[in-house]
């Protein structure tokens, strides 16, 4: 690992974050440091939209390291995700040695098993990266996975190898930043936490959610980031369904600066809350706006 370019601080750690256009709290910043200082994964659980998967991919950006990402779903298994060997160039190498009669047979049952045929995935990938850094492993909703699959996890989550049967053990020369996220649409179990830094990401805050704001559309008016962050905290406290993400927020004032608004209309309320939600500009949608329109006047 490049300790060079590593944060030797919480602060310097808020302030690598910042740089990549990341707000966070002290909390978080000091749980990503201790992550990084003790070479342990960073496990970061919380709703869906609220900048888990975004954290580690500022951290490839910034400290200029390859980003390995796994996306985590149902049915994972260890060929999609660590390796599987390429039976088709085996089975070629099988019948070109049948027609080449004075081929070594107890040879070419050593070289089929060989690297030359085997297909590396993430997670393999990340602990046999040859370059100057080790890579930011993003391992993405976890809790999507097989409590299998996850079981899998943990050779290579605390000893930072993994056992491939007909090569032996493969360990990692250079340990990689490793960033888990979860949903928590499963409780994921105590010997995977036990391996990770652990850390709660919840909703920005008022304050941090116009810092975000300004960070990621500049340009944006102000009274028109104050008309958006307060519409974006009130669906948050109705716990509307679809949850209001960080960015969809930001996207939707990308949006309103593309069209040259300074401030909210309310005739477009229902949109941005479309927007924002992610979902059909529907009845609920539009009782909801006229909700929060009669709630300001």
């Amino acid at each position: 690992m490049n300790t060079e370019t590593m944060p030797d601080s919480v602060e310097s750690t808020r302030a690598l974050l910042k740089r990549g256009k990341y707000v966070s709290d002290q909390n978080l910043a000091t749980m990503l440091f201790l992550s990084l200082k003790l070479g342990r994964p960073l496990l970061l659980e919380g709703r869906s939209g609220v900048g888990k998967s975004e954290l580690g991919m500022v951290l490839a950006r910034e400290l200029e390291r390859p980003l390995l990402r796994l996306q985590c779903y149902e049915g994972l298994d260890a060929a999609a995700a660590v390796y599987e060997w390429n039976y088709a160039a085996q089975m070629i190498e099988i019948r070109l040695a049948e027609q080449d009669r004075s081929g070594d047979k107890d040879g070419l049952a050593g070289e089929l098993f060989s690297e030359r045929f085997l297909i590396k995935r993430p997670l393999l990938q990340a602990l046999e990266e040859t370059g100057a850094s080790a890579p930011v492993l993003l391992i993405d909703e976890i809790d999507r996975a097989d409590e299998g699959f996850e079981a899998y996890l943990l050779e290579i989550l605390s000893d930072f190898q993994i056992s491939v049967p007909e090569l032996g053990t493969i360990r990692a020369a250079k340990r990689p930043i490793v960033v888990l996220t979860s949903n928590r649409t499963r409780e994921i179990h105590d010997a995977l936490k036990r391996r990770c830094i652990y850390h709660w990401l919840d909703y920005p805050d008022a304050a941090q959610e116009a810092e975000i704001l300004k960070l990621r559309a500049p340009t944006i008016a102000r009274k028109l980031t104050e008309s958006l962050d307060e519409l974006v905290q009130e669906l948050r406290q109705a716990e509307f369904r679809g949850g209001a993400g960080v960015k969809a927020a930001v996207e939707w004032a990308a949006t309103l600066i593309e069209l040259d608004r300074e401030e909210m209309d309310p005739k477009e309320t229902s949109a941005g809350i479309a927007q924002i939600l992610k979902r059909h500009q529907d009845g609920e949608v539009n009782a909801v706006a006229d909700a929060l329109a009669r709630g300001a006047e």
